[in-house]
């Protein structure tokens, strides 16, 4: 059944390139304190180069965790994934020096349409798309997909320990990315976890880009509906009550919803949805609670 309905979410994320070998190009080697930063170039799609960075950490001894890291939206298109390793507002800081510190490898991606992929707008992109018969939703995590490939056939990293994290957009990334692959062994959500029903019951639309929309996704799945496919793999979700683009009576409906899938499965250790009196952005207990959760099950 979960095979089925991981399907159908694919089936609605437009027409998908076709899969082919990852070429990479290392353009940049830098050392930092404690890491080594890889600047890469990965043909993921076929269509436009990924500009990505790796983190790997000083001393590892064998393959390690990895972990995948989906930049944040917030107009930042110029940023892109430099947040991973220079921070944003509604952080607390880089994830690249956190990782490194916990030693895992790391790989952060510029989305479509951001970082060094900002070369045409986000409305421009997803209507260019539309009209090809493609989803800019879909096409954002096709290539995420593709980021796990590229990852696990690093020798750096243990292809069974592969972990997700992300704020925002970047969260929205990390729970549909575990939904969609289930190499995700252990993701981690930050201030994003919206009941597509209780936003517009809210008309809180205006909180997320036109990347966000998929095509008659309504007619099939709620959020709940993905989340359950990840199940009975591990999920963490920190959310805010002050977040208006994530209504707390939706993060309790989805609670509600998938609590008896991970019950059912004998893992509801492996579940934990909580809501923080907080707007849109991370706290010191949301990061902590980040790395006891990859701790625990990386």
């Amino acid at each position: 059944m979960g095979a089925d309905r991981r399907a159908q979410l694919w089936s609605l994320l437009g027409d998908l390139p076709t899969p082919g070998p990852i070429a990479c190009e290392t353009t940049e080697v830098r050392q930092c304190a404690g890491y080594r930063l890889e600047k890469l170039r990965l043909d993921l799609n076929g269509i436009e180069p990924v500009p990505a960075w790796l983190m790997v950490p000083d001393g590892l001894t064998g393959p390690a965790p990895a972990v995948v890291y989906s930049h944040s939206h917030g107009g930042y298109y110029q940023t892109g994934k430099e947040e991973f390793i220079d921070g944003q507002s509604y952080l607390l800081g880089p994830y690249a020096e956190l990782l490194a510190q916990a030693g895992y490898v790391a790989l952060a991606i510029d989305a479509w349409c951001f970082g060094e992929r900002s070369h045409r707008s986000e409305s421009d992109t997803f209507k260019r798309m539309l009209w090809n018969g493609q989803v800019l939703w879909g096409m954002m995590c096709y290539d995420a997909h593709r980021a796990v490939d590229y990852l696990v056939s690093r020798p750096e990293v243990d292809a069974q320990r592969i972990g997700a994290v992300g704020l925002s957009m970047g969260c929205t990334q990390t729970w549909w990315l575990a939904a969609l692959d289930e190499r995700i062994k252990a993701a981690a959500g930050l201030v994003c976890l919206t009941d597509f029903t209780s936003l517009l019951a809210n008309q809180a639309e205006y909180c997320h880009g036109i990347y966000y929309f998929v095509p008659g996704l309504l007619k099939h799945f709620e959020t709940a509906d993905i989340v359950r496919l990840i199940c009975p793999r591990a999920f963490l979700s920190l959310n805010g009550d002050q977040d208006a683009g994530t209504p707390p009576e939706g993060v309790e409906r989805i609670k509600a919803a998938v609590e008896p899938d991970w019950l059912a499965a004998g893992a509801p250790d492996r579940l934990r949805i909580v809501r923080y009196d907080v707007d849109h952005r991370e706290t010191p207990e949301m990061r902590a609670e980040v790395i006891a959760w990859f701790g625990r099950w990386l």
